[in-house]
């Protein structure tokens, strides 16, 4: 057991616990401050997510907090998404001899991106497309099927979105309940980062050992922060994190 690694995973625990950001927008660029190889540490995050997403699923499924028929569709595209693009880096020569940069640059705009959709969830009461959400699933399957093939295709390039785009998107262009939301998310989320870490294990893409350290820290930090988030005001930890993470996206171009 590492010290240093534990302890980075009880901070990234805590700062998910406390503000509700992603963990992988918060993890993956300190493993690349680490002088992890980009493939590495996306692979290891995305296996270190399937653990922590899989006890949430569990739970979710047993109240029945979830839209089974809207996990499976955004699952049909965000699979395969998340397949091609491992794939690509894996197996396209132009990508495969820059994966590492390609990864980066990635991986900052999708930081960027995350980073100014926290903020609007912050400071915007909600998303209202009536029109879209109000429609009913069976008529918008192939726009599921496609949310899902993009978003999946950020996700197994960059290992982040898996909840943060996906939520968007589902506030964005379904009616659901703010539990239904998280369960649906959750759950779509485990499916996800379970298939693209298989990938990744596949290809060697994952130190098991740091993924270990780094749940070791985690799963009492995120109980701290959770606790912690009843005495601390969220909006102002809410954007000082998004902001973070902004300012990592940038130096990552």
């Amino acid at each position: 057991m590492e010290l240093g690694i534990v302890l980075m995973g009880a901070l990234v625990g805590l700062l998910v616990g406390l503000t509700g950001v992603g963990g992988a927008s918060l993890l993956t660029p300190l493993l690349l401050l680490l002088g992890i190889p980009a493939t590495v540490a996306v692979g290891t995050d995305l296996f270190y997510n399937s653990i922590t997403k899989l006890f949430g699923s569990i739970q979710h499924i047993r109240q029945r907090t979830l839209d089974w028929m809207l996990v499976l569709y955004l699952a049909a595209g965000s699979i395969p998404g998340a397949v091609l693009a491992i794939s690509l880096l894996k197996f396209y020569p132009p990508l495969h001899d820059y994966q590492e940069q390609v990864i980066k640059h990635a991986l900052g705009i999708v930081l960027i991106f995350v980073a100014l959709v926290s903020l609007a969830k912050v400071w915007f009461v909600r998303f209202d497309n009536g029109r879209i959400q109000n429609k009913p699933l069976s008529q918008k399957r192939l726009l599921t099927i496609s949310i899902g093939l993009v978003l999946g295709f950020i996700v197994g390039l960059t290992s982040i979105g898996s909840g943060s785009l996906f939520a968007l998107a589902m506030m964005l262009f379904y009616r659901l309940s703010a539990a239904q939301l998280v369960g649906t998310d959750i759950v779509h989320a485990f499916l996800l980062v379970t298939a693209a870490s298989l990938m990744h294990a596949g290809f060697g893409h994952i130190n098991y050992m740091l993924a270990l350290n780094l749940l070791i820290g985690s799963v009492p930090g995120v109980l701290i922060g959770s606790r912690l988030t009843a005495k601390l005001p969220p909006k102002p930890l809410r954007t000082v994190m998004a902001t973070i993470i902004f300012i990592s996206g940038l130096k990552l171009i």
